[in-house]
């Protein structure tokens, strides 16, 4: 009887040859998503269409099952394509409401050098622009500021907020006093590992190396791990470097695994951060203000002063919920050189240029000491389309 079995190789060039044939496949279905972009244009329909994408999931998860595969499985994958297929065609409306923008390379500011998570997040946001970067480490959040802020860089990238450790204030401190523009944002997922430059043991280890963030977003498990010195440095990336250099058994610094790889060093205990989800959000500042078309999804950011006495600050969030305005962000932070004076960070959905928003600005503007918009950008976070999964 002969054997008619696969040999380890010959399965493995079956699974390369699919793997290439999905490629060519996920290319084909994404520069169909551009010319769907292109029809909304003349409909004036919005990028969004979650009836469409419900139905699409259904039909899917149906075909799923002729060939053995569960509901999960596939409403995961679709759900990243489906994004994609979204933040692609955003990016591509985008670049024809700002033509003057469209510049091939980028020259772009963010804390730290290459691995740290602002570099990390950096070129994924940029990755969807189809932007070359020239990239500019720097070592504070003042530094990126002044670097845009001087020419020197087109764009900065800077952490706002984390899901765990809440908003980067310092960054919301720099913002009162910049000329700048938040022209983007996007959510990088934080992955925090214990790196090391040495074969070790995690019972070894007694000092931790990285930025002020990651200690805090991950202080349950340090406090687990007992007397432990921390060591801050200026970023995630400063702090690899300084392990790989040492080369000890008993330090180790929390970042990304994959950026650890950049410097040398070996994952000996992920998944420590205090929330399994943990996720931080980071906004693009530039010079110049950009337009968002009205067939995306987009956001505006502002700050204001109210008025020092009873009920200012409700009267002001009123005018948001009577026009239907919602908001996803207030943020407040002392105004320095005043003392118990606040100033207020809002984000809310909608677009600058709507009829509503402007509407709530006139308003807004008789309601307080001080109003001013910081930016309207494309909102990039694409919440995936609820179905029900029944298997």
């Amino acid at each position: 009887m002969t054997d008619t079995r696969y040999s380890l190789d010959d399965i493995r060039q079956n699974v390369s040859r699919i793997d290439n044939a999905l490629l060519e496949l996920l290319a084909e279905r994404r520069a169909l998503s551009l010319e769907v972009a292109k029809s909304k244009i003349s409909t004036a329909k919005p990028v969004r269409d979650q009836v469409r994408e419900h139905e699409l999931l259904l039909k899917l998860i149906e075909n799923g099952k002729l060939h053995q595969l569960d509901a999960q499985y596939v409403t995961q994958i679709f759900h990243t394509i489906i994004e994609d297929s979204v933040l692609f065609q955003q990016a591509y409306l985008q670049k024809l409401a700002n033509p003057d923008n469209a510049n091939p390379i980028a020259r772009v500011a963010f804390l730290g050098a290459k691995g740290s998570y602002s570099y990390l997040a950096s070129r994924n946001y940029f990755s969807r622009k189809q932007t070359d970067l020239v990239e500019l480490s720097c070592s504070t959040f003042r530094d990126i500021f002044n670097t845009v802020e001087t020419g020197n860089a087109d764009y900065g990238v800077l952490p706002i907020e984390n899901t765990s450790s809440g908003s980067i204030n310092e960054v919301y401190d720099l913002l009162q006093h910049t000329s700048l523009s938040i022209v983007g944002e996007i959510t990088q997922s934080i992955e925090h590992c214990l790196l090391t430059a040495v074969d070790t043991k995690l019972e070894h280890i007694d000092t931790l190396y990285s930025h002020p963030q990651p200690h805090q977003q991950c202080s349950e498990y340090l406090h687990r791990m007992g007397n432990i010195k921390q060591e801050y440095c200026s970023s995630t990336a400063e702090a690899m470097e300084q392990v790989a250099q040492l080369k000890q058994p008993n330090i180790a610094a929390i970042g990304n695994a994959s950026s650890g790889e950049l410097y040398g060093l070996t994952s000996i205990k992920s998944d420590i951060a205090n929330q399994q989800e943990n996720f931080t959000r980071f906004i693009v500042v530039a010079r110049k203000p950009v337009d968002v078309t009205s067939l995306i999804p987009a956001k505006t950011t502002l700050i204001m002063s109210t008025a020092q006495k009873a009920g200012s600050l409700v009267e002001c969030l009123l005018v948001l919920r009577n026009l239907n305005i919602n908001m996803s962000k207030l943020e407040s932070r002392p105004v320095i050189g005043n003392p118990w004076e606040e100033m207020f960070y809002v984000d809310v959905e909608v677009n600058l240029k709507s009829d509503v928003m402007q509407q709530a600005l006139e308003e807004l503007t008789r309601l307080t000491r001080f109003i001013k918009v910081l930016g309207c950008y494309p909102s990039e976070n694409v919440a995936p389309t609820e179905v029900e999964l029944l298997d």
